[in-house]
């Protein structure tokens, strides 16, 4: 099982729409406590991976604040495709974006200007916005979403492009930069990234495995959904030149694109989803 997730985040911001503060308090069951990695993934009680993404957060955020609270359950979690940044990822983009809009501030350029110091996030933010198109014109009812995160030491940024049909959301495009060191076989990236970015879409748009009095109420891939062939986008991956060392390209393909759409469907809808999957909000394509 994938281990529940809350995070409850405060943000100040000052009267020109700058970040005054930010206090992160996240609250979910370890998923190396009682497992051989606790010994060195443990340090003074915090589990590095259910804070990973958020306490290294590359914006430029002052007053910032992280808090952690492990509690047990009675269901043993296990790690999945990109370990905490799938939930960490999610919070820190969707709020990113949602502190832009306040600020009356384009996403892309808020970003921009809270990653001065960080400029491997800047180019492949720089490059997706730039092969996706952003700030051109789309058709009706349709809206671009963005998000940029690092996992294994690898950055990405995401560009969705979503539509709203019969009052649900449809993911028609996603526009993917990465880099991830030296590209020693560009098509592998590439099928790494399209393979991460279907994994992650299937998850925050469907997948969840509920109990019922202890039993698991799902039974196979009936009830427990993944992503159909109809549902994936059109994927489109662009490498960052670079001779730095090779890092990460399995797992950090999954983490951008749950915020992106959600950002997308926010620009349409304004509605901010707050908790997944999305399918409980009515919003996904049937």
């Amino acid at each position: 099982y994938r281990p529940m997730y809350v995070h409850k985040v405060r943000v100040g911001l000052t009267e020109t729409g700058e970040i005054a503060g930010w206090q992160h308090r996240v609250v979910g069951q370890s998923i190396m406590d009682g497992t051989a990695f606790a010994d060195f993934a443990i340090k003074n009680g915090i589990d590095e991976t259910s804070v990973e993404g958020v306490h290294t957060t590359p914006y430029a955020i002052p007053n910032f604040e992280v808090e952690l609270h492990s509690p047990k359950f009675g269901a043993p979690p296990l790690w999945w495709r990109s370990v905490g940044h799938t939930h960490t990822a999610y919070v820190m983009e969707t709020l990113i974006d949602e502190i832009a809009g306040r600020a009356g501030q384009d996403p892309v350029a808020f970003r921009l200007k809270l990653l001065a110091k960080h400029p491997r996030h800047a180019a492949v933010l720089k490059l997706a916005a730039e092969k996706a198109g952003w700030g051109t014109p789309l058709p009706a009812g349709v809206a671009r979403g963005v998000a940029v995160h690092e996992s294994f030491k690898s950055y990405v940024a995401q560009v969705a492009e979503v539509r709203i049909q019969n009052g649900r959301a449809k993911v028609d495009r996603i526009v993917c930069a990465v880099d991830c060191g030296l590209a020693i076989n560009p098509d592998n990236i590439a099928a790494q990234i399209e393979g991460g970015i279907g994994y992650g879409l299937g998850a925050v748009l469907h997948s969840k495995v509920t109990l019922t009095d202890g039993v698991v109420d799902q039974s196979n891939f009936g009830d427990y959904e993944v992503l159909r062939f109809g549902e994936m986008p059109r994927v489109e991956v662009h490498i960052v030149p670079s001779a730095a060392p090779p890092t990460g390209i399995g797992e950090p393909g999954t983490p951008p694109v749950g915020p992106a759409v959600a950002n997308a469907i926010a620009a349409l809808t304004g509605v901010r989803i707050r908790s997944l999957p999305m399918a409980t909000h009515k919003l996904v394509q049937s």
